[in-house]
C-alpha cells in the first residue's frame, strides 16, 4: 500500500511501504474510514524536534476492524472503532486510575496517515461502536481520537466548572477543542487567545463568549481586567512554548488550575514564581481512552460537531499539500479523505 513518511523538515512523501500485519497476539489491523494531520506532527515537519530516519507518520485514526489477533477478545472484524494515539492495555494500575497515557504497556500511534494502520493492544485502545457510523459522521468520530480527548483533557486537568470562567490559550485545533470542552462542562465564561478571524468565528461557535488578540503581558492585563483584576480559575494551556506558558501563568488566579496540554518546547519554570504563584498544575499526553465513549456518545447523539475543526479536506495522496497548508498557517486542521 502507499502510505505518508516523512523523510526530513519539510519532506512528507506519500510513498509504497509494506502492508500492516499482526506481529503480536494483542494486535488488530484497521482499514481507516479517515485519518489527518496533528499539530504536533508540525515539530518535526518544522525542523523543530528531531527524527532519525524516515518516519511513517499518523497517530489520529478510525475505520473498520479487519483482522485481530489470536489473543484480542472483545474487538471482533468488522466493527467500527475508534482509538486513542496513546496505546494502553487499559487494565493495569495507572489505566485505572484514568491515566492510560502512561500505562504500564504505553506505546504511541503510528502509521495512521494511510489507507491501513496496525493498532497495537487492541483491546483496550479500541472503542467500538454499536452500530456503523453515516458517512456524515466520519470527520466528528475521527475527532474524538486526539484533538477533541486532548482538548477535553485541557479543560478537565484545569477544573473547569459549572459557572466558572475558564481562559483557553491557543486557538489551533486543541484550544479550539478546548473551548467546546469548557462550554459542554457548564463553564460560565469561555475567554479564548485569538488573533485569527476565522478560528475566532469556530470559537464563538463553540461557546467562547470573550476574545483576547492581545499577547504577552498586553494579553494578560486584558484578562485580569476582563475578571476585575482576580484571573481565572480554569486556564487551558493548548501550545506549548514558553510564551503561552507565561501566558497562562499570568492569567491562572491564586489557587486556580492550569491543564497543559501543548507539546512543551523550550519552556523552564521559575521556583519563587511557582512556590508563590500558589496555582495547580497537571497535564502531559492526554489519557483520552478515559474520555473516549462519552464523547463518541455525545457525537453519535449530535450533541457535538467536533469535526467542524477540519478545515480542509484532502485525498491522502496530497498529504504534503496538508502538512504545507498548516505550516504556513492556511488550514487549521487537515482531514484526509482514504480513498477505496
Amino acid at each position: 500500500m502507499y502510505a505518508t513518511v516523512m523523510h526530513g523538515p519539510g519532506d512528507v512523501r506519500y510513498e509504497q511501504v509494506e502492508d500492516p500485519k499482526i506481529l503480536k497476539p494483542t494486535d488488530a489491523i484497521i482499514k481507516l474510514a479517515a485519518t489527518c494531520i496533528c499539530g504536533s506532527d508540525l515539530w518535526p515537519y518544522r525542523g523543530i524536534s528531531e527524527q532519525d530516519g524516515p518516519v511513517h507518520m499518523g497517530h489520529e485514526y478510525c475505520g473498520t476492524v479487519v483482522e485481530v489477533g489470536s489473543e484480542v477478545r472483545n474487538i471482533k472484524p468488522g466493527q467500527f472503532v475508534v482509538g486513542s494515539f496513546v496505546l494502553s492495555d487499559d487494565t493495569c494500575p495507572h489505566c485505572d486510575f484514568g491515566f492510560q497515557s502512561s500505562c504500564v504497556q504505553r506505546e504511541f500511534m503510528t502509521g495512521a496517515q494511510a489507507p491501513y494502520a496496525r493498532v497495537p493492544l487492541a483491546d483496550g485502545t479500541l472503542v467500538a461502536t454499536n452500530e456503523m457510523p453515516d458517512a456524515d459522521m466520519i470527520p466528528h468520530m475521527l475527532a474524538t481520537s486526539d484533538v477533541l480527548g486532548t482538548g477535553w483533557y485541557a479543560a478537565d486537568a484545569a477544573q473547569v466548572r459549572e459557572g466558572g470562567t475558564a481562559v483557553v490559550v491557543g486557538d489551533g485545533a486543541v484550544g479550539l477543542m478546548g473551548v467546546l470542552a469548557a462550554s459542554q462542562m457548564g463553564a460560565g465564561r469561555v475567554i479564548v487567545m485569538s488573533r485569527h478571524k476565522d478560528r475566532q468565528k469556530l470559537a464563538l461557535e463553540y461557546g467562547a463568549t470573550d476574545i483576547v488578540e492581545e499577547r504577552g503581558e498586553d494579553g494578560i492585563a486584558r484578562i485580569m481586567d476582563l475578571t476585575n483584576g482576580v484571573g481565572a480559575e480554569s486556564v487551558l494551556e493548548c501550545v506549548g512554548m514558553e510564551e503561552s506558558m507565561q501566558q497562562a501563568m499570568g492569567v491562572c488566579r491564586p489557587g486556580g488550575t492550569i491543564g497543559y496540554v501543548g507539546v512543551p518546547h523550550g519552556v523552564s519554570f521559575d521556583g519563587q514564581q511557582l512556590f508563590f504563584g500558589q496555582k495547580r498544575m497537571l497535564g502531559g499526553p492526554a489519557p483520552v481512552r478515559r474520555f473516549l465513549p462519552d464523547l463518541m456518545d455525545r457525537v453519535l447523539a449530535g450533541r457535538i460537531q467536533p469535526g467542524k475543526v477540519f478545515d480542509l479536506v484532502l485525498p491522502i495522496a496530497d498529504v504534503a499539500e496538508g502538512y504545507k497548508a498548516m505550516d504556513e498557517r492556511r488550514a487549521i486542521k487537515t482531514m484526509l479523505r482514504v480513498e477505496e
